[in-house]
């Protein structure tokens, strides 16, 4: 028989589960995790009764300086991985010019914060660390550790000059377009009043802390922290991982997605007790973390961190490739998840277009595949079996951002270490010594909030500003009815005004620090092309706004989005299970056609070098 003239059972083959009663399993597992308050259970670490736990412990709490005044030719917001992409982009574009803002005391962003035991990325190093090829900086390990990542930054930093106007521990506090100046006056917590010719704000997409809302968090009178102000003074540990301080300590950590299951192997190895309380299970594969030597890949070639990155992303978006150049749990998750996401493959092998409905099946038989595997792996490495029970996820593996590690199963076997399984409920109260689960106390000395990060909230809110355009409009006002832009990447009636990141209107993009490189580029490609044509002053026209906007929100992706997260357990990728539309998803109201086809299109749009739909002045 031709693979053309296949039948739908064929295809899928022999079901070794019931799919109907797995359906059903996930549908009841979500449910009970869906609460009232949807985002409201949490709360932000910056002010009031929870101010304690955004406060850096990295820098001196006494530092002060004297107010500055001065022009600039351009002002990053943020000085993480992006923010430094930003500036070097543009150093290589010839502006060096350049002030990076940041409330941290250096660079690194998320890798400044996040310095707790075990922290790395999850994305291999190669292509996930910015610049390799400019710097010549070769990682080593697999998935670099976050004091790799801080190193690499300030090198970046200290290449392109970062560091000369740089200010760190400060808060900007306002930005306003001056229309007869032509330029940007921004106001910090210092005093500051600075101006600048373009703005770039990059000031993430997850950078703020936040806390579970539970009732008498207020109250406990043990030591709590949350995962990125790490305390050292308190575990010790700091440049050794030797946590020795908490040999005498009752420890909870709170969490169990992707910050956690990086922490709780390194906690399980000195804490004499070890309460890990969890919410949601996340669904762990194999990490494969080793040492890697200089030449673990061929650096000596041009462009060999783009090939590799995009050879990655083609293959996480099922678009065929030679071979993996990566090669890790990601790659082998989606190539079996394949299905899923190529409509033509199953038509070819049906010999006719395949409906909605059988595309629908066949992605839900493959998922269930993967996530059966997955369940698979924690039964065979934890040895307690009610404790494996608790530990295996019940969702599509898109749902949560899928995890990776090769300790954290098997730390649940350590005779100090216990899951507290809160049934999908979290947990339900502090008391002054300790935290009550289904009306049990169970005493603590320390808790570690392993919650994440504020996720689905508006830009003013991200960036701690509103930005003040043209005429006196605020980006909120211009926003109030949705998010409108020219590539993700500015906005009518904000001259100069330049943001990148993770914000809507851009790319779901699981290489955060890809899309952020091919942004910068962009943007730095305009502010060249500008400088060129003798202009001060660009700004996207409102028809090209609207058009980019219509392209957004009428992607049929965005109803396809909205629909299989809305079947999902509660997180942040849904809103917790209270997304009402598919802005209001982490992943929603982005470009449609995935993160390749949006690299391809702004390199068309550069290529072109007609600067279409900006007004140049």
């Amino acid at each position: 028989m031709s693979a053309g003239n296949r039948t739908l059972e064929q295809i899928i083959g022999e079901l070794e589960f019931d799919p109907q009663m797995l359906k059903q399993k996930y549908e009841r597992e979500r449910d009970k995790r869906l609460v009232g308050e949807g985002q409201g259970q949490y709360a932000p670490a910056t002010d009031g009764k929870f101010a304690q736990f955004g406060r850096d412990p990295w820098t001196r709490s006494d530092f002060n300086r004297a107010p500055m005044m001065g022009h600039t030719e351009v002002i990053i917001a943020g000085g993480g991985f992006g923010g430094l992409l930003m500036g070097a982009r543009l150093h290589e574009m010839g502006v060096a010019d350049i002030r990076v803002i940041d409330e941290a005391g250096d660079f690194g962003g998320t890798w400044y914060w996040n310095r707790y035991p075990g922290a790395m990325c999850d994305i291999e190093a190669h292509i996930y660390m910015p610049l390799l090829e400019e710097t010549g900086h070769a990682p080593r390990h697999r998935y670099a550790y976050w004091d790799e990542m801080l190193e690499l930054s300030q090198k970046i930093g200290r290449l392109h000059g970062l560091y000369d106007k740089a200010c760190f521990q400060t808060v900007i506090t306002a930005t306003r377009w001056l229309e007869e100046e032509r330029r940007w006056l921004v106001e910090t917590d210092r005093g500051d009043r600075l101006t600048a010719t373009y703005l770039v704000l990059a000031c993430g997409r997850q950078s703020l802390p936040k806390l579970p809302a539970i009732a008498g968090i207020d109250k406990f009178e043990g030591h709590a922290f949350h995962s990125s102000r790490w305390d050292y003074e308190y575990t010790g540990g700091q440049g050794d991982g030797k946590l020795t301080k908490l040999k005498d300590k009752r420890v909870a950590i709170i969490g169990t997605g992707a910050t956690a299951i990086q922490i709780v192997p390194e906690v399980a190895k000195w804490a004499k007790q070890l309460d890990v309380f969890q919410r949601t299970p996340s669904h762990v594969g194999i990490r494969g973390q080793r040492p890697t030597a200089p030449d673990y890949a061929d650096m000596s070639k041009p462009g060999w961190q783009k090939e590799r990155r995009e050879n990655f992303q083609r293959l996480i978006s099922a678009l065929p490739q030679e071979v993996d150049l990566v090669a890790d749990g990601w790659t082998d998750s989606l190539k079996r998840l394949r299905p899923a996401y190529t409509a033509n493959e199953l038509g070819d092998l049906l010999g006719r277009p395949a409906t909605s409905e059988e595309r629908d099946l066949v992605a839900e038989i493959s998922d269930y595949r993967v996530m059966n595997s997955l369940r698979s792996r924690i039964a065979e490495i934890v040895k307690d079996a009610a404790t494996a029970e608790s530990l295996k996820p019940w969702y599509r593996w898109r749902c949560k951002r899928p995890c990776f590690h090769d300790d954290y199963l098997a730390a649940f076997n350590s005779p100090n270490v216990r899951l507290v399984d809160t049934q999908g409920r979290g947990v339900e109260a502090f008391s002054s010594h300790g935290i009550v689960v289904d009306e049990v106390e169970y005493p603590i000395d320390c808790v570690i909030f392993a919650t994440g990060f504020e996720a689905g909230i508006s830009y003013v809110r991200l960036t701690g500003f509103d930005v003040v355009g043209r005429g006196g409009g605020t980006l909120s006002e211009h926003w109030s009815n949705g998010v409108r832009s020219l590539h993700g990447l500015m906005t009518d009636g904000f001259p100069n005004l330049f943001m990148i990141g993770g914000n809507q209107h851009s790319v779901a993009a699981v290489n955060a620090v890809h899309l952020l490189d091919e942004q910068a580029s962009h943007v730095a490609h305009i502010v060249g092309q500008v400088r060129q044509r003798n202009g001060t002053l660009v700004e996207p026209t409102a028809g090209s706004v609207d058009a980019y906007t219509d392209l957004i929100r009428n992607a049929p992706t965005n109803g396809v989005l909205m629909r299989f997260f809305a079947a999902c357990t509660p997180g942040y990728y849904n809103g917790e299970g209270k997304a009402a539309s598919a802005a209001d998803l982490f992943a929603g109201n982005r470009y449609g056609d995935g993160p390749m086809a949006f690299y391809e299109m702004l390199a068309r749009w550069r290529q072109a070098q007609s600067l279409d739909g900006l007004s140049i002045g």
